[in-house]
């Protein structure tokens, strides 16, 4: 796992919704803190808390206090159903007030030691990393609500210029789809 205080790995990506290339500086510019959300379209995982993460960009994005950032890492060989179109769908479908980026290459899901879908690094103003954990204890059919009491109580911290508390339960979803061949070392 990316160890807290690690600054925040840099990235340029295309943003599936506006065509464009976004930055890590675009996107955390002028914030008191960043999150940067590893995701994709088919994961039942995300499918579950789809929704909360919308009302997250929703409460904390738009031009607010918080950037935030969804990054898409899965390779469409295997799984087409996380092509960018798929994605643009999904972002039209629940209103993403954030950027939803595809990192075809791999690479920045490398860089931050991203792991499954989804997965939630919180960096605090100065891009360190603050949070490295699960939305909820929510997962598809235990019965918990779905309410990202984690996350929202480490973005409320970090907003309010306090560290999030050091127990962090890591995410659960499913793995990156990796390209064959492809595959981080640090699964080695």
């Amino acid at each position: 796992m990316l160890p807290l205080g690690t600054p925040a790995p840099d990235f340029e990506l295309p943003d599936t919704v506006s065509g464009e290339k976004l930055g890590l500086d675009q996107i955390a510019e002028g914030r008191d803190g960043l999150l940067v959300m590893f995701i994709c379209a088919h994961c039942p995982f995300v499918i579950h808390v789809e929704k909360e993460l919308a009302r997250l960009g929703q409460d904390y994005g738009g031009g607010g206090q918080l950037g935030i950032a969804a990054i898409s890492s899965n390779s469409t060989w295997t799984h087409p159903e996380d092509a960018p179109d798929k994605l643009k769908a999904m972002a039209d479908r629940l209103g993403f007030s954030f950027p939803y980026l595809y990192d075809e290459s791999q690479d920045v899901a490398k860089s931050y030691t991203a792991a499954c879908t989804p997965d939630f690094f919180l960096f605090d103003a100065s891009r360190r990393l603050a949070y490295r954990g699960r939305l909820d204890a929510s997962r598809p059919g235990n019965g918990m609500p779905v309410d990202g009491r984690d996350l929202r109580s480490a973005i409320d911290a970090v907003l309010a210029g306090k560290a999030p508390t050091d127990s962090q339960v890591p995410s659960a979803g499913c793995n990156i789809k990796w390209r064959p061949g492809n595959e981080p070392s640090y699964f080695g």
